[in-house]
């Protein structure tokens, strides 16, 4: 008898689609670290990110419920982005994450003035 096939997503593999793409990572991360961030705020703390990849990975993050969008119709409209509960549990992840990138960063820094060193 063949062994059946499991088509339940894994666990997993549920939460890194929700948390993987372009960008949502950091967006995850900024949103971490902040109360909230309006639109043009998380712009221009992400350099070389348009406005059409920002708006699609915040629209994706608020349909999987890891962000609130909270909109007042003030003239001109206020639209501010927060964690919710639910995203707010990544933060040890992505604050370790930051933790090893800051490591790698000093790391290859150091690798470089070696190589410069040596090159002299």
């Amino acid at each position: 008898m063949a062994a059946k096939e499991d088509h339940t997503q894994c666990p997993m593999e549920s939460i890194l689609g929700q948390i993987m793409g372009p960008w949502t990572p950091y967006i995850l991360w900024l949103l971490s670290n902040e109360n909230s961030l309006r639109f043009g705020e998380i712009t221009a703390r992400i350099p070389g990110i348009s406005a059409k990849v920002l708006t699609d990975r915040l629209r994706k993050l608020e349909a999987s419920g890891l962000i609130h969008r909270d909109y007042k119709p003030t003239v001109p409209p206020t639209v501010s982005y927060s964690l919710t509960e639910r995203g707010a549990e990544l933060h040890s992840v992505l604050q370790g994450l930051n933790e090893v990138a800051v490591r790698w960063d000093e790391e290859d820094k150091e690798k470089e003035g070696k190589s410069e060193i040596a090159a002299e």
